[in-house]
């Protein structure tokens, strides 16, 4: 079976960066009102500037789909065009829409001939997943070029007047109409954007390649019930009800569209988990840890840094610090499009070299899935 290499990789930013202090300008106020959590949540975070695919006065400027073809154009040139893609893989948390698949809309987009296109809808771990198909397609000899992408357009989402109506059901309650933590949470967390990446069968005749060694992905739902998760209810023993059980009027008076997170589970559960499936992996994979040049986790806050660093080194497989590389604070928490936004800029910014190797980390805490990934630069 042939080799599977990373040739070239691309992103797109909506827009331009937007500071903490013009978040809420953009977002709107809940209720009218600042939200009481989001300074404690920066502060955690460490987040300094996101991406929206919104204009100043919150109007949209791209569909997700749009966001996606954007970056998937900035892999082609006149050696490698739309007419060459043979399998495109799309994955992302918020599709524009139910149905048609975020791949075929992404197709159409790009308006390439017909060709192979599969979609992955989940959390954070679906732009992996999505590569992961990528990359079995041309390991198995089914295709030479194949796509894969992560985009996120999840402002939309955020926006206040989506919490209007719950805010005014809380009123008539005579609350305190303060949206729950839950779901305040998550709307100074998310930026927009998109990431991909070309996979081909042999690397670059000139410049830097990264072979694929290995990528590997696991699902622990089985242990854990759901800790993120949108159009849904949550009851106290954990379960869902989905949005179709609801009468529509309680769509808006419980937000039940809006992305909500259990930050106790994740708390407790995230990083226990994934590290334990890092030792499981070096031991497997024989990993020599003191020549690993680069490590690359998806973390959606800094705060969890220190969490996984400290719970690996007690699990003997530690990573040291300068080795870490991430680009949270500047880009946001991008979702599915995260691992491929961090790769770029280590591949188009001359920070890699023959020999390198590589090891990408992304957890989901939707239901709690991990990947990792391993890479060599050649």
């Amino acid at each position: 079976m042939p080799d599977v290499y990373i040739t070239r990789l691309s992103k797109y930013m909506p827009n331009a960066p937007v500071s903490n202090d013009e978040m809420e300008q953009i977002l709107g106020m809940v209720d009218g009102k600042p939200s009481r959590a989001k300074h404690k949540i920066l502060e955690n975070n460490k987040i300094q500037t996101r991406y929206y695919a919104l204009d100043r006065n919150g109007n949209s400027t791209h569909t997700n789909a749009q966001l996606a073809a954007h970056c998937i154009e900035g892999l082609l040139d006149e050696k490698i065009g739309k007419n060459d893609i043979e399998v495109l893989v799309c994955g992302c948390v918020a599709p524009d829409q139910l149905l048609p698949s975020q791949a075929a809309m992404v197709h159409g987009e790009l308006g390439c001939p017909p060709i192979e296109v599969i979609s992955v809808n989940s959390a954070c771990a679906s732009g992996f997943q999505a590569f992961k198909y990528a990359y079995l397609s041309v390991k198995a000899g089914e295709s030479t070029k194949a796509v894969a992408c992560g985009s996120e357009k999840v402002s939309g989402w955020l926006r206040a007047e989506k919490f209007d109506a719950e805010a005014e059901n809380l009123k008539q309650l005579e609350a305190d109409p303060i949206i729950a933590f839950e779901k305040d949470f998550l709307r100074w967390m998310i930026s927009d954007g998109a990431g991909a990446a070309l996979l081909q069968n042999e690397p670059n005749k000139e410049g830097l390649s990264l072979k694929v060694d290995w990528i590997e992905m696991k699902s622990f739902a089985n242990e854990l019930p759901a800790c993120m998760y949108a159009g849904a209810v949550r009851s106290p023993d954990g379960s869902l009800t989905g949005w179709a059980e609801y009468p529509s009027e309680e769509w808006g008076k419980q937000s039940i569209f809006s992305f909500k997170q259990d930050t106790r589970l994740l708390g407790v559960k995230v990083v226990p988990i994934g590290s334990q499936y890092w030792k499981e992996l070096v031991e497997k994979h024989n990993i020599d840890l003191n020549k690993l040049t680069w490590f690359l986790p998806h973390i959606s806050s800094e705060f969890f840094r220190e969490k996984i660093a400290n719970e690996i080194t007690r699990l003997g497989v530690p990573i040291a610090p300068e080795k870490w590389f991430t680009n949270l604070s500047s880009v946001g928490n991008i979702g599915s499009a995260a691992p491929y936004v961090m790769l770029e800029e280590l591949f188009n910014n001359n920070k890699l070299k023959k020999g390198d190797t590589i090891v990408i980390m992304v957890p989901e805490s939707a239901r709690f899935t991990y990947i990792y990934a391993h890479l060599t630069v050649v």
